[in-house]
């Protein structure tokens, strides 16, 4: 199955909640992803909340031009309970 970020919500401390395709829903912590030069903007709060989702590459983005693929979003979450959602 390809994977495809269908929901995201940006948390405290560089943290997401995303939902990809195959229902797997959990907890995304980027605050030691983000250097490079695509990346190291993120680090400005103001920036990083103005995540999207971005349809033609299933997955999230910034208005910077940065994105992650969703591979690397899934490796990274740790899980929540269908319960807690």
């Amino acid at each position: 199955m390809v994977l495809h970020v269908i929901d995201v919500e940006t948390l405290q401390n560089y943290e997401l909640k995303l939902t990809f395709n195959n229902g797997v829903t959990g907890i995304a912590d980027l605050s030691n992803a983000l250097w490079g030069e695509m990346f190291e903007p993120l680090s400005d709060p103001l920036l990083f909340n103005q995540i999207r989702l971005d349809p033609a590459l299933s997955t999230v983005s910034w208005p910077n031009g940065a994105d992650l693929a969703p591979e690397f979003l899934y490796d990274l979450i740790q899980p929540i309970n269908n319960l807690e959602q």
